[in-house]
C-alpha cells in the first residue's frame, strides 16, 4: 500500500478511514491494477485492499475477509477520471460517491481469495460503463454461475450499507461505502418484489444468514426464508397490509400502438383533478432480456440500474388522443414484474414504471 505522504488526497484519506477499523494492519494485502484506467486500462479500481477481520465472538461476528475498493471516488482530483461535480452545496460527492466493500466468511485459507477482487473490478466496470450509480437497497441479478463461479447457491446480490466504514469526507467530496452481499435466488426474488433494504434486515437476524455485518457465505445452501419460513410469511403479510416499494424496472420491451378514433378533446384547467403525491421510494432492480448480460460491455442503459422518480402532475392543457391500445413484449424476466406490479403496487394505488432506451 502507499504510504500516507505518497498518496493523492482523496485516496489518504480512505486509507485513514481503513487504518480506524483496522490499525493493527498497516501494510493488508492488496491488488494494485498495473496499467490505471487514465491512460487505457480496462480496470477502474486502482486498488482493492484485503483486510483481516478477526470478528467478534461475543456479538456472534466470525471472522471473514474484508475487501474494500479504491477508485469509484476521485482519488486524484485533477480531472484524470472523475470530472468534479458541480454543486451549490456545502456537502457533494467524490467521483461516483461510493467505494464497494465485500465481506467473505473465512475457511481454512490462509490468504484471501481474489475473486471478490474480480467480482469488485467487475461491478466497478459496470458503473463506469453506463454512469449508473448503485445505493443501499439495490438488487443486482448476476447471470454467471455463481458469484465465485462454482456450484454455490449463492448467485446474485444486494447492496448494504458497510457495518463498520463510515461516510468519509475527502478534499473532493463525501464517500460511502457500499457492501455487496450475496444472496440466493430466492432472497433475490423477494428483495425485488418487496424492498432490497427488508431482507438485508432478515438476513441479518441470524449468523448462518449473514449476521450483524452481513458477511457472505458461499457454502450457504439454504435461503432465509427455508431456514426460517415465518420470515416468508411476515413478508407477504407486509406486502398484503402496505404493497411493495419496488417503483420501477429497466428492462429491454417494445410496444406498438393501436389508433383508436380520431377524436380530438379539449382538456380545461378548471376541470383538471390533479393525482395524489407519487411514491419516490428509493428500491430498483436492474432488468435483462434474455440475451443481454447487465455486466457486459455492450449493454446498453436500458439494462442498468435506476430511479423512478415522482410523475409531474401538472395540469396538463391542450388535446388529447386516445389510443384504441398499447401491445407490449417484454423479456420473460422482465413479464413476471408485470404481475408482481398490479398485485403489490397498483392494486395499493401506487405507481410502477417500466423504463427503456
Amino acid at each position: 500500500m502507499e504510504s500516507f505522504a505518497s498518496a493523492p488526497p482523496g485516496l489518504q484519506r480512505l486509507f485513514e478511514e481503513c487504518q480506524r477499523v483496522y490499525l493493527d494492519q498497516k501494510n493488508p494485502l492488496q491488488v494494485s491494477t498495473i496499467l490505471k484506467f487514465w491512460l487505457g486500462g480496462n480496470d477502474v479500481l486502482d486498488y482493492i485492499t484485503m483486510y483481516d477481520n478477526r470478528g467478534d465472538p461475543t456479538r456472534n461476528i466470525p471472522p471473514h475477509w474484508h475487501y474494500v475498493s479504491f477508485g469509484l471516488s476521485d482519488l486524484h482530483g485533477d480531472g484524470r477520471v472523475h470530472i468534479p461535480e458541480p454543486s451549490v452545496d456545502l456537502e457533494f460527492r467524490s467521483g461516483m460517491g461510493f467505494e464497494l466493500t465485500f465481506r467473505l466468511l473465512k475457511g481454512n485459507e490462509q490468504r484471501p481469495p481474489t475473486w471478490p477482487a474480480n467480482l469488485l473490478q467487475d461491478l466497478a466496470r459496470y458503473v463506469f460503463n453506463t454512469g449508473n450509480r448503485f445505493c443501499v437497497g439495490d438488487n443486482i441479478p448476476w447471470l454467471k454461475k455463481s458469484l465465485d463461479n462454482s456450484n454455490s447457491k449463492i448467485l446474485h446480490m444486494l447492496i448494504a450499507e458497510d457495518a463498520q466504514l463510515r461516510r468519509t469526507e475527502t478534499p473532493f467530496g463525501w464517500v460511502d461505502f457500499c457492501q455487496i452481499v450475496g444472496v440466493t435466488s430466492e432472497e433475490l426474488d423477494q428483495a425485488s418484489r418487496w424492498n432490497g433494504k427488508g431482507v438485508l434486515n432478515l438476513l441479518k437476524n441470524n449468523p448462518t444468514t449473514g449476521g450483524e455485518f452481513l458477511i457472505t457465505d458461499m457454502k450457504r445452501s439454504k435461503s432465509v426464508f427455508e431456514l426460517f419460513p415465518e420470515s416468508l410469511r411476515e413478508l407477504e403479510d407486509d406486502l398484503e397490509r402496505e404493497g411493495s416499494d419496488l417503483v420501477g424496472v429497466n428492462a429491454e420491451f417494445t410496444f406498438r400502438e393501436f389508433p383508436g378514433i380520431s377524436i380530438k378533446e379539449e382538456v380545461k384547467t378548471d376541470d383538471y383533478c390533479e393525482d395524489p403525491p407519487m411514491d419516490a421510494s428509493r428500491e430498483f432492480v436492474s432488468m435483462k432480456a434474455e440475451e443481454f448480460s447487465p455486466f457486459s460491455s455492450s449493454m446498453s442503459t436500458s439494462n442498468s440500474l435506476s430511479m423512478s422518480g415522482p410523475i409531474d402532475t401538472k395540469p396538463v392543457t391542450g388535446h388529447t388522443v386516445p389510443l384504441g391500445g398499447i401491445e407490449f413484449t417484454l423479456a420473460p424476466y422482465a413479464a413476471k414484474f408485470l404481475v408482481l406490479a398490479i398485485k403489490d403496487r397498483i392494486r395499493h394505488g401506487r405507481h410502477f414504471t417500466f423504463k427503456s432506451s
